[in-house]
């Protein structure tokens, strides 16, 4: 689980499969309200107290986005009421406004350009031209919203052989970073940078 402030009554959760199977739960199952789901949030709020000074005055919002194969971006916002932090959790209930929303598209981020470029030439084996290349705070991120040739958990893990999912959305990296190439980005990798 990775936490990020997003502003001071905002904050933004990544959490893998991973982080949700070690609890015991499934990505749907984030779509019920079982007390699983209440627990997940109820220790998502406390490492975000604890890590971020993150503190719930009130009734929160959590926006749920599921991302293909890599994880689930969760926003939490607190509305500003004078509660206690302890008294909200004392009472085993948070009253929560969800929205949730699901994406099939595959965001990943890089460390250098070397690493895209390599990548580009093994899926471009496998048959994939597709994606968009952006540069945002001296990283790049790849976006593929076309269907992968092959299946997406052996997609993802090539992807994750250079790379990592990225935890920033693809709106904030579009609105704040710079597009590198638009449209069958891995083609145009290959051809202006033969192996």
């Amino acid at each position: 689980m990775r936490l990020e402030r997003l502003t001071h009554n905002k904050i933004k959760i990544f959490l893998t499969f991973d982080d949700l199977m070690d609890r015991g739960l499934t990505k749907d199952d984030l779509w019920k309200d079982t007390f699983k789901v209440q627990q997940l949030f109820r220790d998502m709020i406390e490492e975000a107290n604890e890590e971020l000074g993150f503190e719930v005055n009130g009734s929160i919002a959590v926006e749920v986005y599921s991302l293909p194969a890599q994880g689930m971006v969760v926003i939490v916002t607190s509305e500003d009421q004078e509660h206690d932090f302890d008294e909200e959790f004392a009472d085993d209930y948070i009253e929560m406004q969800v929205t949730l929303d699901e994406s099939e598209d595959i965001f990943y981020e890089f460390q250098t350009f070397e690493d895209v470029i390599q990548l580009a030439h093994r899926l471009y084996a496998i048959g994939c031209v597709d994606g968009t290349l952006y540069s945002y705070n001296q990283r790049f991120y790849l976006h593929v919203s076309e269907e992968p040739p092959v299946a997406a958990d052996d997609f993802i893990a090539i992807l994750a052989e250079f790379g990592s999912s990225s935890t920033i959305t693809i709106h904030r990296v579009a609105e704040y970073g710079k597009k590198i190439m638009d449209h069958r980005a891995i083609e145009q990798l290959v051809r202006y940078f033969p192996a």
